[in-house]
């Protein structure tokens, strides 16, 4: 079985320890990882290596529910997480591998993603727009500075 890799370089001007905490917060996660036309419930998510995660996107237009789930593997505070995702439906075989990599930068942080293990059957330029989509959204939510009150 063949699959799929995409990876991602996107500068946001925030701080690592931003970026981070909304892939491990389960409202953070809810508001910016659904690409568009979706929406995210998060089930579980208990950040720890070894520790698991489960999500479903709901298509808002059909009503289609596609659950998935997965393991911590690594997690280095503000620099770096790894994770394991699979998805309930068999059609959508095999198990992918997720590492987001933050790095400090002039301007914010540099963000690396690296997502292997798509499965054969979505076509890798339809994940590659899905994540561009959801990282247009985790870039409004972190970048955003409201004042303390």
């Amino acid at each position: 079985m063949t699959t799929g890799t995409v990876r991602h370089i996107r500068v946001l001007r925030t701080t690592p320890e931003r970026v981070y905490r909304a892939f491990l917060e389960p409202d953070a996660v809810s508001k910016w990882l659904p690409p568009y036309g979706y929406t995210c419930t998060v089930h579980e998510l208990d950040a720890k290596p070894g520790g698991r995660h489960r999500m479903s996107f709901r298509n808002f237009v059909t009503g289609h529910n596609e659950f998935f789930g997965g393991e911590y593997l690594e997690l280095v505070e503000f620099e770096k997480l790894r994770y394991s995702d699979r998805f309930d439906d068999p059609n959508l075989p095999g198990q992918m591998t997720t590492t987001v990599s933050l790095r400090e930068v002039s301007c914010g942080t540099e963000l690396t993603i690296v997502q292997e293990g798509i499965p054969e059957v979505i076509p890798t330029e339809m994940c590659y727009l899905g994540w561009q989509e959801s990282l247009l959204q985790l870039a409004r939510l972190v970048e955003t500075d409201i004042p303390a009150n």
